[in-house]
């Protein structure tokens, strides 16, 4: 059964990040388990997925560069892609004329990095009145340092992503939680 007022977004998930000296092949094995488990699960259920590639001057997101394609570990065959020069998807790439375009209403935000582009996609998207459902284990993200010297790692960015984004400007859920739910009544 089709749920034509959702769609799945994919943030960002590109070669280019493979590129960047804190990639973790071994951190990144869980979020290619539950990507893969959402895009197949929105496909079964008619969710049409949306892929958002980053692009920019910096050479391993430039177009020419070569990596502005799927990360290779996905099976990611999307109704639609956009290109964002921006962290928020909304952002002149167009996506948010397509959303209207086709009726979407409610948006399962998925993708790297968690804190980064899914979370301000996720803010964006909420402040212009869509629904969300941030589905933090199929995000990716890696360890930062504060200015201060102390390091979080990638679960502690993901808690905190979930913290400020809960109840405010998304529901938190499940690849499974995502999947089940049907549109909202308008």
């Amino acid at each position: 059964m089709s749920d034509i007022n959702t769609a799945l977004i994919v943030i960002d998930a590109q070669e280019s990040f493979r590129q960047r000296p804190y990639w973790d092949q071994a951190q990144a094995a869980s979020y290619f388990e539950r990507q893969q488990a959402l895009i197949d699960g929105a496909r079964a259920a008619g969710i049409p997925i949306v892929r958002i590639f980053h692009v920019d001057a910096d050479e391993p997101f430039t177009l020419e560069s070569g990596f502005v394609r799927t990360l290779a570990e996905l099976r990611l065959e999307p109704d639609v892609t956009f290109h964002k020069h921006r962290h928020s998807a909304l952002v002149g790439s167009g996506l948010d004329v397509w959303l209207v375009e086709n009726g979407i209403r409610r948006l399962i935000v998925s993708g790297i990095r968690t804190e980064q582009c899914c979370e301000t996609t996720t803010r964006h998207a909420s402040d212009l009145g869509w629904d969300v459902d941030f589905v933090s284990e199929a995000t990716l993200t890696f360890p930062m340092t504060h200015a201060s010297g102390e390091t979080f790692d990638a679960d502690a960015i993901r808690k905190r992503t979930e913290l400020v984004l809960s109840g405010r400007f998304a529901r938190i859920a499940t690849v499974e939680e995502a999947l089940g739910k049907k549109a909202f009544a308008a």
